[in-house]
C-alpha cells in the first residue's frame, strides 16, 4: 500500500481510518473542507487520491495552521529548522525538551511545536487553561528523524501546493462558504477528552455549538461527515447526537486504543462516523479497517 506523507503525528489522527471514511463519502467533490484540521490526515488522503479539485484546511489553533502554511509553501525552511531543533538534543541534556517547550510557549514558533508533537508522550498534546503546551517528553525516543521528516514534508507540500487555502477560526466561519458541490469533514475533540484535567486540545467545542452548526449545514444542503463520539472498552465519549439532525451513524472498529495504552490498559476503540442525510449510507453500519470497498459496502 502506498504511504501517504504525514508530517504531523497527532494522537487521534484519522490516518488509519482515512481509507474507511473515504469509502463512504461521495466522489464528485469540488472543494473538500477540513475545519478541525490538526494533522489534516483526511485532506492528505483525499489529495493523494485526487478526490477533490481543491481543499480548505482550517483550525482554531493558529500555530497549527501557520505550521501547515509553512509546510506547503516553504517546505525547506521547515525541514532546516526542524533538523536544527532535532539535532540540538545530544542525548545528555534531559531538560532539552522542556527548553523547546518553553521556547514554543513564549514565541508560538510553529516548527518548535512540530518538534514537541513528534517527541511528546504518545504524540498526545496537552495544554493548560492558559493555552500553554504542557505535555512531557517521551524519554524512550527522539522523535521523527530529520531525514524521514523531510520526506513527509516534501510529500505533503507536493500534494497540496497550489490547491489549498488555509484558514484560522471557528469551524462554522471557516466553512461558511461551502456549497452543495463541496464536502465538509469534521473531526472535533471528543466531549470526554476536551474538558477537565485531561484537556488535550487547544480549545474545547461545546455540544450545543456543534449541533447548531450541523443544523446550518443541513439547511444549506451541504454534504458532510462527522467523526465525533465513540467508545473505548466500556467508556463512552459523549452521547449520540440528536435524531433531528437526520444523520446516518456508522461505527468503525479502530483497533487498539492508543489512549488506553498510554494509561497502561488494553481496550478496543469504536468510533462513530455520522453522514449527512443527503449522502447515501452504506448497507453495513459496522465497519472495520478492512472495509474500504464501495462495492462491498453499498451492495
Amino acid at each position: 500500500m502506498k504511504t501517504i506523507p504525514h508530517p504531523i503525528p497527532y494522537q487521534g489522527s484519522k490516518r488509519k481510518l482515512a481509507p474507511v471514511i473515504y469509502s463512504v463519502i461521495p466522489r464528485n467533490i469540488r472543494c473538500f473542507y477540513e475545519p478541525f484540521a490538526g494533522s489534516a490526515a483526511m485532506t492528505l488522503f483525499m489529495a493523494d487520491n485526487n478526490a477533490a479539485e481543491r481543499f480548505v484546511v482550517g483550525d482554531k489553533f493558529p500555530s497549527i495552521i501557520k505550521l501547515w502554511e509553512m509546510i506547503v509553501n516553504n517546505p525547506h525552511q521547515v525541514i532546516d529548522e526542524y533538523s536544527t531543533i532535532w539535532m540540538g538534543f545530544d542525548g545528555e541534556n534531559h531538560n532539552y525538551f522542556n527548553e523547546v517547550r518553553e521556547l514554543y510557549n513564549e514565541t508560538q514558533n510553529p516548527v518548535a511545536l512540530l518538534y514537541l508533537v513528534c517527541r511528546c508522550v504518545k504524540n498526545a498534546v496537552r495544554f493548560n487553561a492558559k493555552g500553554k503546551f504542557t505535555q512531557s517528553a517521551d524519554k524512550r525516543r527522539k522523535g521523527m528523524a530529520p531525514e524521514k521528516m523531510a520526506l513527509a514534508i516534501e510529500g505533503a507540500s507536493k500534494l497540496l501546493k497550489g490547491r489549498v487555502e488555509f484558514r484560522v477560526g471557528d469551524w462554522k466561519t471557516t466553512s461558511q462558504d461551502a456549497e452543495s458541490q463541496d464536502f465538509v469533514y469534521m473531526d472535533p475533540p471528543y466531549l470526554g477528552t476536551s474538558v477537565g484535567k485531561d484537556k488535550r486540545y487547544h480549545e474545547q467545542l461545546e455540544v450545543d455549538s456543534l449541533v447548531s452548526g450541523l443544523e446550518l449545514l443541513n439547511e444549506r444542503n451541504i454534504r458532510f461527515a462527522l467523526s465525533y463520539d465513540g467508545m473505548t472498552g466500556d467508556k463512552e465519549y459523549g452521547p449520540a447526537l440528536p435524531e433531528h439532525l437526520s444523520m446516518s451513524r456508522l461505527l468503525i472498529n479502530a483497533g487498539q486504543s492508543s489512549q488506553a495504552t498510554l494509561n497502561g490498559l488494553k481496550a478496543e476503540t469504536v468510533e462513530s462516523l455520522y453522514l449527512s442525510s443527503n449522502i447515501k449510507a452504506p448497507i453495513k453500519t459496522r465497519l472495520n479497517l478492512r472495509n474500504t470497498s464501495q462495492e462491498e459496502l453499498f451492495s
